[in-house]
């Protein structure tokens, strides 16, 4: 299985996240892919970066790419299953770029998100807030294939403020990036 290369998805969020006041906190990468999600969460300030991926060579490639890097951990895994080791870490940051591509199967992990592009997208909402902080924040990358205003809707029903920070017009979408805490 490849590694997903940092793209115009990536660009967005990290941008995302270098807005965001990460000093001295503890973030989530989820999906790290490339990593580059959990080094501008380092440039940010944060003080831990859990760093997680389906993808082994993903994640066989991000530690060896930041191999000198004491503050991130690395976990291969699906979603939050890294957590049955320790369930109550919580993050003050989660960011995800998740797979969001419609696709009839399930052929790449890193891109391909089931038939409505949200397989992926609708487990991770009903997970997410057993590892978010009190008053953490979820940035999540989606695009306009997967309904960005029915995932508000999922997010604010479970007691969060949720908004569109960024967007990025794409010849066959347009990516969001979801901005939502308590």
């Amino acid at each position: 299985m490849e590694v997903y290369k940092a793209a115009e998805d990536s660009w967005l969020l990290k941008e995302a996240i270098l807005a965001e006041d990460l000093k001295g906190k503890n973030c989530l990468d989820m999906g790290t892919g490339s990593g580059i999600q959990a080094m501008a969460m380092l440039e940010g300030g944060a003080k831990n970066v859990t760093a997680v991926d389906i993808n082994p060579n993903a994640i066989k490639a991000s530690k060896k790419k930041n191999s000198n890097v004491d503050n991130i951990t690395f976990f291969e895994g699906d979603l939050f299953k890294f957590l049955h080791n320790n369930p109550a870490e919580k993050f003050d940051l989660i960011a995800f770029n998740p797979p969001y591509v419609p696709s009839e199967e399930i052929k790449w992990k890193d891109t391909d998100g089931g038939e409505r592009g949200r397989e992926v997208i609708d487990v991770f909402l009903e997970e997410f807030e057993r590892a978010l902080a009190k008053k953490g924040v979820l940035l999540l990358l989606v695009s306009s294939h997967n309904n960005e205003k029915e995932i508000m809707g999922v997010l604010n029903k479970k007691g969060f403020v949720s908004q569109i920070i960024l967007e990025k017009k794409l010849f066959f979408e347009k990516l969001f990036v979801i901005r939502s805490e308590r």
